[in-house]
């Protein structure tokens, strides 16, 4: 018992003693880290004493003084003991020298006094004020350890991430854009030969050209989508004169494609592809560029819907259309003219029921107006062809299906049909109004075309025609004026000839005239802004562009007097003809009445 306790106290006593070791470590430990603290404490404020007093030195325009100095270390000097004898030999004897890597060392260790480089002894000091210079910020140990990052690994996509890409709405638009950019880059050939110090000598130098007045300049042709499909209208882009937009009618030899199609071509590049492809549910039967919105293309259906796209979408189907109800159109849009100014335009529509309606391309839900022409005993009239008097909104001339002109007002009291113009014998298929605006106000003056054969000019001014040009031998399907020249136009017929006429030249016989290769039927003739060029359009689908020579596209000075004098020549010829036919009449009855006094017996 006795042992235990004892045992039990020695045990106290151990821990005890061992309590008493760990405090006193703990307390040594704790003096030592606040003797150490205090050091860099010190030594901290020091450094700050010393940067203050360098500022302040700086000040004062003195120059701080470095407290380190630079001695070399000890060097140590080797040299030999040798028996010196005379030798007849040149021979290398070992000399007392510093040794060339400490040497080095030395002079660097010297600072530049006065602009020269002191070598002093070892142990001395130069005398003099040390040159300060600056010193290149300290390499870190972890810019020394960092090593170059290594290229990130490209991860290879999935089959349906793949897909995903392609089917974005952004790659699309991607790819269409560079699509076309490429192809106008690959499709322009240029001759990097061509030699302008050359002179032409003889016939060679001679332009082919020169002597022609109508020359093809190219042609646009879809294999995939105006393959026998007819071309039913076309159209310039006034913000862009390099693009033209072309309707065309179904194919009937593809039955599960579009029956619209409406392709924009770009003459200013030698691409053979579409600009823009754009097609609806029914065929387009006439197309325009909506004149004050440059990304905008307007078509008039078979259907009788008035249909809207925009090629800043990425669709080829039509943004907007107007519904198939009473309000609006239910037969075939010949039509499509937008008139008016930048701030305040329409659409003017016309199908064959003869309604007329004006829009707002803002809403195409209703029109804002409608109008019903009629003839005479309110006989709707059947519209094939329309045309605006050069600068007029509210007076227009339209041809019908049974050959008849009229002249009709939108607005007014006489709203409607105004007047009536006979003198063709079939349908009316193209009215072009004067277009050129010159010294001479000519914008009375309209052209027309039609299946008897003919054209004729008429004034608005007289309900008969004011001359009958009858040199085509076939259906003409089309006739414009030219945009610049105040007497020539040009129309085409269903034997593939394309006609310019200039009226100040002649007037029996076309000024110039080429057929076409292949003599398709020509359907529709337009000029481009410039009228330096004039485009025709087939019934199998193809635009061809033929170049105008200048002397004749461009019209001289006195070329409006001159077509005045020609106009009132065709009136006086016009009058002549029509006394002659009284003449004709009366003559006959003259005779008769001759006879039957030459059978009364005389007394």
């Amino acid at each position: 018992m006795m042992s235990d306790r004892k045992a039990e106290l020695e045990r106290k006593k151990a821990k005890l003693q061992a309590i008493r070791e760990e405090k006193e470590r703990r307390r040594r430990e704790k003096e030592q880290k606040d003797v150490e603290e205090a050091t860099v404490r010190a030594a901290g404020t020091d450094k700050d004493h010393r940067k203050e007093l360098d500022a302040m030195l700086s000040s004062l325009g003195v120059a701080p003084v470095s407290a380190h100095t630079n001695i070399p270390p000890k060097e140590p000097v080797v040299y030999s003991k040798q028996t010196q004898t005379a030798q007849t030999t040149q021979t290398s004897h070992d000399v007392l020298t510093y040794d060339d890597g400490q040497a080095e060392d030395e002079e660097n260790s010297l600072p530049h006094i006065d602009g020269f480089q002191s070598k002093l002894p070892p142990g001395i000091l130069p005398h003099g004020l040390p040159q300060v210079k600056e010193v290149l910020p300290a390499v870190t140990q972890d810019e020394q350890q960092k090593e170059p990052e290594k290229p990130k690994e490209i991860r290879e996509l999935s089959e349906e991430e793949k897909q995903m890409i392609i089917l974005s709405e952004d790659f699309q638009r991607f790819l269409d854009k560079t699509s076309r950019l490429v192809e106008r880059a690959l499709a322009e050939s240029v001759d990097i030969y061509t030699d302008y110090t050359g002179t032409l000598d003889g016939e060679d130098g001679m332009d082919e050209k020169s002597h022609q007045r109508l020359w093809l300049n190219r042609s646009f042709f879809c294999d995939r989508w105006s393959r026998n499909r007819c071309v039913t209208s076309m159209d310039w882009s006034p913000q862009f004169p390099e693009l033209l937009v072309a309707s065309y009618n179904s194919n009937e030899d593809a039955p599960n494609d579009p029956d619209g199609i409406c392709l924009v071509w770009n003459t200013k590049f030698k691409k053979t592809t579409p600009e823009f492809i754009f097609h609806c549910q029914s065929a387009v039967m006439s197309t325009t560029f909506a004149r004050f919105h440059p990304n905008l293309i307007l078509g008039g259906t078979y259907a009788g819907q008035i249909v809207l796209w925009d090629n800043r979408v990425q669709k080829r189907t039509p943004i907007q259309r107007t519904p198939l109800s009473a309000s609006a159109h239910t037969h075939p849009v010949y039509c499509l003219n937008v008139v008016g100014t930048q701030n305040a335009h329409n659409l003017i529509s016309i199908s064959t029921d003869g309604k007329m309606c004006s829009w707002s391309l803002d809403m195409l839900s209703m029109p804002q107006e409608s109008l019903d022409l009629q003839a005479k005993q309110s006989k709707p009239i059947a519209v094939t062809s329309l045309a605006f008097p050069h600068g007029d909104v509210n007076n227009f001339v339209i041809g019908s299906e049974d050959g008849t002109v009229y002249s009709a007002c939108r607005h007014g009291i006489r709203a409607g049909v105004t007047e009536t113009y006979e003198g063709h014998q079939g349908p009316v298929t193209g009215v072009s109004a004067h277009a050129v605006q010159g010294g001479i106000d000519f914008s009375h003056l309209f052209l027309t075309s039609s299946i008897d054969w003919t054209i004729k000019l008429w004034s608005l001014k007289e309900n008969k025609p004011l001359y009958s040009f009858e040199h085509n031998g076939d259906y003409v399907y089309d006739v414009a004026w030219s945009p610049t020249h105040p007497a020539l136009f040009a129309a085409v017929d269903d034997s593939g000839r394309l006609d310019l006429w200039n009226l100040n030249q002649d007037t029996e016989v076309p000024t110039a005239s080429i057929v076409v290769d292949g003599c398709p039927a020509l359907n529709r003739v337009s000029w481009t802004p410039s009228g330096l060029h004039v485009t025709v359009g087939d019934d199998s689908g193809k635009i061809w562009v033929y170049d105008v020579a200048e002397n004749l596209a461009h019209p001289r000075g006195d070329e409006w007097n001159k077509f005045l004098y020609t106009h009132q020549d065709l009136k006086n010829n016009k009058a002549d003809d029509e006394l002659d036919k009284l003449n004709l009449n009366s003559g006959p009855s003259s005779l008769t009445s001759l006879s039957s006094m030459s059978s009364v017996p005389i007394r």
